[in-house]
């Protein structure tokens, strides 16, 4: 039994994410302190962008005449699918109430939060799945009121199909701003007066580090950094997916890492080989991003036995797992730590980034040990009450007063005192050992 690493990253995900630290540190407290200007000083500056910041709806309905009724369709198809899976999810959760004790009943109350901001990316590409999977989900949770932001594409305004996306998705507001200077202002609340409670949506490491600096001012959805995918395959296995599917996630960008843990040689070294002609033959934009990232973290790993790749990918923990290997159910029952799991040669990280309906806002950097992806929850308060009548105070108030008294806590235990005294006159209960200091 053994594991043999035939192709080891120069890099990890986690390399080089203290350089944004400080970046962000004097952009948020300079956005904070500036407000709306200095919130559109940014966007001048970074994003060469001189436009209204607020998207109004003459703007939305006349950029999206510039979408074809083709694209229209499909992301229409796209967010039905995204709205489907979240309506589900919210499903198998409920409220409830139980009688704990005779006179003492507790419950549940699911409470959306009243303000989301959705950031949707742009750069490299115009990230359309992006917008309903942050907005329709939070839609489909009940949130009344969703800000999105994205910044402004290649010089210009939003990108159109972007647009759409986020309109149609559900927005109820829409900013032209991006990166640190928009998570800034829907957490601050500028351009709309309504500062979000949570703040989801993937970004870079500006962005990412924007969102772990105001987590606790603000809630989040996950600390994405750059995007993963780890592949198990076998002999089983097409080892032509196998390499196309290993590129198709390193042209997100060069620190985009991509893992084969391989139970056959032939297979991995296949992919070792044909990986970088598949690069290759990409167009310039994604050749860059994908041809640095499968150099410095891309990595190959070969197993003897399927409980050992099971080990290394639960180790690596990644963002998306593919197995395309034999037993489906064996992998589906055994494996532990990933984003979001895709198995068999039928489905690919493409089809759950774009249109599948689970979420693609997902863990990245090892967090799916203790994490999951985005969803409906994310959106929720599980709200607890109780009520309790005076009957149940015979016995619920001596044992919150004793157990109070053991921890020292007099105060606490006086106020079931009171309750007993008032409600039970001339009777006797035990509420423990008054605390003298």
């Amino acid at each position: 039994m053994a594991v043999t690493w035939l192709k080891k990253a120069a890099k990890t995900p986690t390399s080089d994410e203290g350089a944004a630290r400080a970046v962000v540190a004097e952009m948020l407290a300079r956005i904070e302190a500036g407000g709306e200007e200095a919130a559109r000083d940014y966007a001048r500056r970074l994003d060469g962008w001189e436009g209204p910041v607020v998207v109004g709806p003459e703007e939305i309905a006349r950029r999206a005449a510039e979408v074809d009724e083709g694209t229209k369709r499909d992301i229409e198809r796209a967010i039905a699918n995204v709205r489907r899976f979240a309506e589900a999810q919210r499903e198998s959760i409920r409220e409830f109430s139980v009688e704990l004790a005779p006179g003492l009943v507790a419950g549940q109350r699911l409470v959306p939060v009243n303000c989301v901001g959705a950031y949707v990316p742009a750069g490299r590409y115009a990230y359309i799945a992006s917008a309903y999977m942050a907005i329709a989900t939070a839609k489909a949770a009940g949130v009344p009121f969703v800000v999105a932001a994205s910044a402004p594409y290649r010089g210009g305004p939003i990108n159109a199909k972007q647009l759409y996306a986020m309109h149609k998705s559900g927005a109820d507001m829409i900013l032209t701003l991006g990166g640190v200077q928009a998570i800034a202002a829907m957490a601050f609340g500028l351009f709309t007066g309504r500062p979000a409670d949570v703040i989801v949506g993937p970004g870079n490491k500006y962005v990412a580090e924007a969102k772990r600096m105001l987590f606790g001012r603000v809630g989040i959805d996950v600390l994405a950094g750059p995007t993963e995918i780890c592949v198990i395959a076998d002999a089983t296995a097409d080892p032509e997916i196998v390499a196309a599917d290993l590129v198709g996630q390193s042209e997100h960008g060069k620190d985009s890492p991509a893992w084969l843990v391989a139970l056959d040689r032939g297979l991995a070294e296949h992919c070792l080989k044909r990986v970088p002609e598949l690069i290759a033959a990409l167009p310039p934009t994604a050749r860059e991003a994908a041809s640095a990232a499968w150099r410095d973290y891309g990595e190959v790993v070969l197993c003897d036995t399927r409980e050992e790749a099971a080990k290394v990918s639960d180790g690596y923990a990644a963002e998306h797992l593919e197995v395309l290997a034999a037993d489906l159910d064996w992998w589906l029952a055994r494996l532990t730590n990933y984003g979001s799991l895709f198995l068999g040669e039928g489905t690919t990280v493409a089809y759950g980034d774009k249109a599948a309906g689970p979420n693609h806002i997902l863990p990245t950097k090892g967090a799916a040990r203790y994490s999951a992806g985005l969803s409906v929850h994310k959106f929720l308060k599980p709200l607890t009450w109780q009520r309790a009548t005076r009957e149940a105070n015979r016995e619920l108030g001596p044992l919150a007063a004793r157990i109070s008294r053991h921890e020292g806590m007099e105060a606490h235990a006086r106020t079931a005192d009171l309750r007993l005294g008032r409600w039970f006159p001339g009777e006797h209960f035990d509420t423990g050992v008054p605390v003298q200091s």
